[in-house]
């Protein structure tokens, strides 16, 4: 893959990234009401009930469609932003606005695509990233709206860490394994500290797992810088949230998507950074 223009293959990644991120809008989606569903239908199981009968739910099936009308979205109604911008923001059969989230999904899955290939080349390396990214994106918004961060999401993110440093994409295969060891160990611990003096929970299980998948992409040495990262963005968006949008600050706000930008900061500027800062 080295031998591609780099230019070139930075237009072929944002524009796949745009067609990536339109299908991150379903997967964002659907992804928690299918879990929702899984449960239900578990729950039905051990009460000795008849799972209920629903129609066909998944990542594919049914068709995208407006939730407002039921309108059904065409090919051309689906093109990555261009349709959006086409259609003036609103559905094409009863006007309803359409929410800017779903155009601002699909412009960082191009962004984030383009700045991988730039940032690591038209390599191995650089399609790792990409995947990584992607997959972030999903988990940030999932939190945002559900507080979830699904186990399909994080493990194979965590084990697809662990295979690309199998051929040391991007650390050695000690430090990621250690690395994945340690992203759990360090908020589990911290998970119990809090249970134990406020008697209540103060994050998810999502979170221990998506640490020690970062930690199996970028190594135990980045942890700390991952951990005080996201720290700060947090506060920063968490007052953000209070000031401008009236948020009760004793509601609690989900750390995955601090945790994945963090990520995604450490991903591209983390190692120059760490040396900045530390020495």
């Amino acid at each position: 893959m080295s031998g591609i223009n780099p230019y070139v293959a930075i237009a072929i990644a944002a524009l796949v990234g745009l067609f990536i991120g339109s299908f991150l809008n379903v997967v964002i989606h659907r992804l928690p009401k299918m879990l929702e569903r899984g449960w239900a239908e578990q729950c039905a199981e051990l009460r000795g009930e008849e799972s209920p009968k629903v129609p066909l739910y998944n990542l594919a099936v049914p068709r995208s469609q407006c939730p407002a009308c039921g309108h059904q979205i065409t090919a051309l109604e689906n093109v990555p932003i261009a349709s959006f911008l086409a259609l003036g923001g609103k559905c094409s059969s009863c006007g309803k606005p359409i929410s800017a989230r779903y155009p601002l999904v699909e412009a960082l899955g191009g962004v984030l695509a383009a700045a991988a290939i730039w940032r690591f080349g038209a390599t191995w390396q650089g399609l790792a990233a990409c995947v990584l990214l992607w997959t972030l994106v999903a988990l940030t918004f999932i939190d945002f709206d559900t507080q979830l961060l699904p186990d399909g999401l994080t493990l194979p993110l965590l084990w697809g860490g662990l295979i690309v440093n199998l051929f040391e994409l991007f650390v050695p295969l000690r430090t990621a394994v250690i690395g994945a060891i340690a992203g759990y160990l360090a908020l589990w611990i911290v998970y119990w500290l809090f249970k134990l003096i406020r008697g209540k929970e103060g994050m998810g299980y999502g979170d221990f797992k998506l640490l020690a998948a970062l930690g199996a992409w970028m190594g135990w040495p980045m942890l700390p810088f991952i951990v005080l990262l996201s720290s700060v963005v947090g506060a920063v968006i968490g007052i953000m949230l209070i000031v401008f949008k009236g948020r009760d600050h004793n509601i609690p706000l989900a750390f995955g998507p601090y945790l994945a930008i963090a990520g995604a900061i450490a991903l591209f500027f983390g190692p120059r950074l760490v040396q900045i800062y530390f020495y």
